[in-house]
């Protein structure tokens, strides 16, 4: 009877062929006949060689370096400076990649920026299960940009520390180090790394920042790698594959793979065989007779080798009648048939016993587990606040996991309406036909469970136009889920820089819309039962309906603020280029810092660019400096969007750029109100007069701006400048 190898034991076969060589492995080429298989240290198996027929292709070739006469050859990928190490026939490529680096000159003064492609065809993306990317500094921001799902890709992280106590060894989560996953399928990888804040302590205690992609498995981060990270490159894992129109034919004794969402293919062994499945004999029978290890039989059996298998015969006298015993030891196969149908029958009855009880257990596991998560989430909390409320359209909703699942076809991709850095959000359609907004947050400690019950609460009761209306929640899922109206225009981001899909709004539309977010800050500031601050104010976070009306989103990072507190110590949250300086240095969040955030706001729809641009030259990469340079060098038209000014609305605009530029002073007591801030542009909407706190001459902003450096034309307060990545344009 054949033998079929269990799970475990084809794992134990495949760790034993690698371990312990067999004749064939040793004998057997992973190169097509007559071609090199080695470049120095480097196996170099089909389809990838190093001579031209040795190769499947362009994209294949290994030009194998033999000109260092003090070492082994070395070899590149194709013909460029990516040193290979390793290649494997599983899909895997080993490559060498630099480490991004920059550093305080003597005094204090920050070097340019270095920045490092990862520079590969588009078939050798990124692995997402085995690397990562990693920044070290005191003071550093990284930044990792590539192509993405035909698109851009651009993301980072901060690293942070003000003093060596706080860095511990195998941390990486922002203290002296961060790390961030890398998406599936990205490619054409461009790194940069730079300091965040001039500040003159952070060179005592790092005086370099550092940014990488490296295969997750080698790396753990030490806490001495703020003072010195003295590697120059380390180990990167691309993936490969043959794409489908090259029609090429895997070898005998293969199965055939789709990978990368079906656009390409590889090849592998079946079980029982090993050696290279891209060569047209390169699986062979694995003797499985010859390694103990590699097959099953009992102590004194015979084992016989078969192709891709193998079979065990007993000795004879095995069965007491001095005949020798047959396949599978049995004595008859004749006599076994009742008694394997017997126990087939036994089987059968008892699988059915074992997946009713299991299935009745899984059930009621996950009823517990929901109740459990519903108490965790504060679903009893909750109800009993709701309770206490004084009308039915007070009343929050509470969902099921079921209903939402319902709605959005069990989460499927096709229902997701965009990602954000707090979490993913669906589209679903409630049994009632209502369309809805699911938002599924990333995470939430238990601790901000009080908390978020509050604000669930308060926001319930926020009855404004201008702020998307909280319907419900579900608390049976280990994250709470949030229940919004669905605002079906898209995002105020996508209207001003995607000309594309969008048609350019005019300028009286984009001062209504400054003019009702405005409106909704200095309600949440002044007006609610408990003040809130939303603490993540940006155009992708304002949402526009079919009458292209404002609507806030997203109080996923927002804080409710005690009546008797003014400010509240928590640790920075928001988006880059939105981000409150002052909130940032002292991580003391107060309103004014969603002041300063819609400042930013208003410059992007006056100028029509992003908050954080890196297609640029280095000074005009942060839109507050770049904005408020153009002002003081008398120059503002130029950085105004072309299209929608004309000789009636500029002045318009001048007025709404003086209220911007009040908005983004670096101290926040110096900025103005939410409720001045939304009263002016209010007025502005009505007027074109004089406003109160907002009437110095644009062309004078130099005397009066945070920004600029009183008697040093043109020069912006190096203490306040925010250093970011240089980044080229068209990478």
């Amino acid at each position: 009877m054949v033998m079929k190898m269990k799970p475990i034991m084809a794992f134990l076969v495949i760790m034993n062929i690698a371990i312990i060589s067999t004749p064939f492995a040793v004998a057997a080429s992973q190169a097509l006949p007559g071609c090199e298989e080695r470049c120095g240290d480097v196996h170099i198996p089909y389809p990838f060689g190093i001579k031209e027929g040795c190769y499947l292709n362009q994209n294949f070739s290994i030009a194998c370096d033999k000109t260092d006469r003090n070492g082994p050859p070395k070899a590149f990928l194709m013909h460029t400076n990516i040193s290979v190490m390793n290649i494997f026939t599983n899909g895997e490529l080993h490559v060498l990649q630099p480490i991004v680096r920059n550093c305080y000159r003597d005094g204090g003064s920050y070097l340019d920026m270095n920045d490092s492609y990862l520079s590969v065809p588009d078939m050798y993306p990124l692995s997402r299960s085995k690397n990562k990317f990693i920044t070290i500094g005191c003071n550093h921001v990284g930044l990792i940009l590539g192509d993405y799902l035909g698109g851009d890709f651009e993301s980072g992280c901060i690293s942070m520390c003000t003093k060596k106590s706080s860095v511990a060894d195998g941390s990486c989560s922002g203290s002296g180090c961060c790390q961030l996953e890398i998406p599936k399928g990205l490619t054409n990888v461009r790194l940069a790394v730079g300091e965040l804040l001039n500040y003159t302590e952070i060179p005592k205690l790092s005086p370099c920042g550092y940014a990488f992609i490296i295969e997750a498995e080698r790396f753990r981060f030490l806490s001495s790698y703020i003072d010195k990270f003295e590697e120059e490159k380390v180990v990167v894992v691309l993936s490969w594959g043959i794409r489908n129109e090259l029609k090429f034919e895997c070898g005998s004794n293969t199965a055939r793979i789709s990978i990368f969402n079906g656009t390409q293919y590889g090849c592998q062994c079946l079980d029982g065989y090993e050696g290279n499945p891209y060569l047209r004999h390169g699986c062979q029978d694995v003797n499985e007779c010859k390694y103990g290890w590699l097959n099953d039989c009992m102590p004194k059996a015979k084992c016989i080798n078969t192709e891709g298998n193998y079979t065990c015969r007993c000795p004879k006298n095995f069965h007491g009648d001095g005949r020798e015993g047959g396949e599978g030891c049995t004595k008859n196969s004749t006599s076994s048939i009742p008694i394997i149908i017997g126990i087939g029958l036994g089987l059968v009855v008892l699988l059915i016993a074992i997946t009713t009880i299991y299935l009745c257990y899984k059930k009621l596991k996950f009823i517990k587990q929901k109740q459990r998560f519903f108490h965790k989430n504060g679903g009893f909390v909750l109800q009993r606040q709701l309770s206490q409320c004084n009308s039915p359209k007070d009343i929050v909703r509470i969902f099921s996991q079921e209903e939402l699942e319902k709605a959005t076809n069990n989460y499927a991709k096709d229902t997701i309406a965009g990602n954000g850095g707090y979490g993913t959000v669906y589209k679903g359609v409630l049994d009632d036909g209502l369309t809805v907004a699911i938002k599924k947050s990333k995470f939430m400690d238990e601790s901000q469970t009080s908390q978020f019950i509050n604000e669930v609460v308060v926001l319930s009761q926020i009855n404004h136009r201008n702020v998307v209306k909280l319907l419900g929640c579900c608390l049976e899922t280990q994250v709470p889920l949030l229940v919004y109206e669905f605002v079906t225009n898209g995002t105020l981001f996508d209207h001003i820089h995607d000309t594309t899909k969008h048609v350019p709004l005019s300028w009286e539309a984009r001062l209504r819309i400054a003019s009702e977010t405005a409106g909704v800050i200095s309600y949440l500031h002044s007006s609610a039962s408990i003040p809130i601050i939303h603490r993540d104010i940006k155009t992708t976070n304002i949402l526009l309906d079919d009458n292209y009306t404002a609507k806030v989103s997203d109080f996923g990072a927002s804080k409710l603020v005690p009546m008797d507190q003014t400010q509240l110590t928590t640790l920075v949250q928001g988006t880059l280029g939105y981000l409150d300086p002052e909130y940032l240095l002292t991580s003391e969040l107060t309103e004014k810092s969603d002041v300063y955030s819609f400042g930013i706001v208003l410059l992007e729809l006056i100028t029509g660019k992003k908050a954080v641009r890196f297609d640029g030259p280095e000074e005009d990469r942060n839109l507050a400096m770049y904005v408020l340079c153009a002002i003081k060098e008398e120059r503002f038209e130029e950085v105004v969007e072309k299209g929608m000014v004309s000789e009636a609305n500029m002045e318009q605009i001048k007025e709404v750029a003086k209220v911007a530029r009040e908005c983004v002073r670096i101290k926040g007591e110096e900025r103005p109100s939410m409720k001045e801030v939304a009263m002016e542009l209010e007025g502005l909407r009505a007027t074109k007069g004089e406003h109160s706190w907002a009437n110095d001459s644009l062309s004078a902003a130099q005397e009066s701006s945070p920004f600029v450096e009183s008697g040093s034309k043109g020069a912006v307060d190096d203490s306040m400048k925010l250093e970011l990545p240089h980044v080229e344009h068209g990478r």
